[in-house]
């Protein structure tokens, strides 16, 4: 099982001008007097939606179940919830106005694919450091003058709680709080048609996130990382003892190092980021897409399109739960439906597309972010005739012993070559 934690000892053990406009600053202090009133501290809507389905934020539910503990399979405190409906491609039309293009794609091109939809419980918050840093950045932080990568603002929260564009929204989902690091054994599960069989990946992985340290430093602060990950393969056999160290960066391209046991060489990565497929994944994830989104924002103009209402997976400890067997979980075209969870929520939609002189293998890119966490959701990737490509969707939850919502599964389904992707799948993994 992952454990997340609020330590620097992860960060440790990995790491070995002018303005562009107007638009690259924070929010103005008489805007920022609205966080933990009518905003919550993270900036999200604190009332309830129109018609009550999305309730008013009350701070989260935070607190452990009673004799959890770290390490221990979490329990889902939700149990006792029963669907409002079912989503399927008879009824998809109804509710389209929730779902996104890669959504409805699903449900219309998979056969028996379907979105049990429960009440919403906006469960997530953080710890009051992550407020007082958020507060502080909220006028502080600032885009670099290349209106691009992060040119202020300290760690321990999110630079622009009451964005002005999609850059900076951006940025709100790469700093979001999800502890200083990370430990897990997971699962990838590539989809074999027909006959549903499969043989996992199955990696070891440490995860080191230096912008969240709560002690508030200047995020420029250092050699400028990112995020780290440290990862070796565990299974199946031909692959065992492969090992990647990727050092991610806040205004240059990522750094990544090979170890192949067959060679016993460390080799350096010529290239790892954007469109280049991740080694060993059957061309079915792309550098950038890794864990839904990762590497630089440069290639495309972000557009803050606005909020709108989506039905997105969240509270999913039962899919989480590390006690089951991935057999039993992941089928030939989807998992099993029944297993995931999805819940009405705000969100911040941000359309992506190319820039001029630029290039992609998705030229078009569409992103939601949970108004609560800046967690993302949800993102539909299009390929060049504009069609829909690849849909992704994470599964959010709880880990109480930050606090703080996180995910660590996503699913990348590809609709061009039929086929899905689970990565970081907790079933079966080690308990710390």
């Amino acid at each position: 099982m992952n454990r997340w934690t609020r330590g620097a000892a992860a960060v440790a053990l990995l790491a070995g001008g002018a303005l562009a406009s107007t638009a690259a600053l924070g929010a103005t202090e008489a805007q920022a007097q609205a966080l933990g009133k009518d905003l919550t501290p993270m900036g999200a809507e604190r009332g309830a939606n129109k018609d009550g389905s999305i309730p008013a934020w009350n701070g989260g539910d935070l607190k452990a179940p009673a004799g959890w503990k770290p390490g221990q399979a979490r329990p889902d405190p939700y149990a006792a919830d029963k669907p409002l409906y079912s989503i399927d491609a008879g009824n998809a039309d109804k509710y389209k106005d929730r779902l996104s293009d890669g959504q409805l794609a699903l449900l219309k091109q998979l056969k028996g694919y379907r979105m049990d939809v429960y009440p919403t419980r906006r469960s997530c918050g953080y710890p009051q450091p992550v407020y007082d840093n958020t507060r502080k950045n909220a006028t502080s932080a600032k885009l670099a003058a290349n209106g691009i990568d992060i040119g202020g603002g300290v760690t321990g929260g999110v630079p622009f709680p009451i964005p002005e564009n999609g850059t900076q929204a951006m940025w709100n989902y790469k700093m979001r709080w999800v502890g200083e690091g990370r430990s897990e054994r997971y699962s990838t599960v590539f989809s074999s048609p027909g006959d549903g069989k499969f043989v996992p990946l199955v990696q070891d992985q440490l995860t080191a996130t230096p912008l969240g340290n709560l002690a508030g430093k200047p995020v420029n602060e250092g050699d400028g990382l990112e995020w780290l990950v440290l990862n070796e393969v565990v299974t199946p056999a031909a692959r065992t003892g492969e090992i990647i160290l990727i050092h991610y960066y806040q205004a240059k391209d990522n750094d990544a190092w090979l170890y192949f046991p067959g060679q016993r060489r460390v080799r350096r990565a010529p290239t790892f980021a954007y469109d280049n497929p991740v080694p060993g994944y059957e061309n079915l994830l792309a550098v950038d897409q890794y864990p839904m989104f990762g590497g630089r924002l440069d290639r495309y103009d972000w557009k803050l399109a606005g909020k709108q209402e989506l039905i997105v997976p969240y509270n999913t400890f039962r899919f989480n739960n590390q006690d089951a067997k991935l057999v039993d979980i992941f089928g030939a075209d989807y998992p099993k439906r029944e297993l995931i969870r999805y819940e009405a929520h705000r969100v911040w939609k941000i359309e992506a597309t190319v820039k001029e002189g630029q290039r992609h293998q998705f030229p078009k890119r569409t992103i939601y972010l949970d108004e609560d966490t800046w967690a993302m959701v949800a993102a539909d990737n299009y390929d060049a005739q504009g069609k829909v490509w690849r849909v992704q969707e994470s599964y959010p939850y709880v880990a109480w012993e930050l606090p703080a919502c996180v995910y660590q599964g996503y699913i990348v389904y590809d609709l061009n070559v039929g086929r899905y992707m689970a990565d970081n799948m907790p079933q079966e993994g080690k308990v710390d």
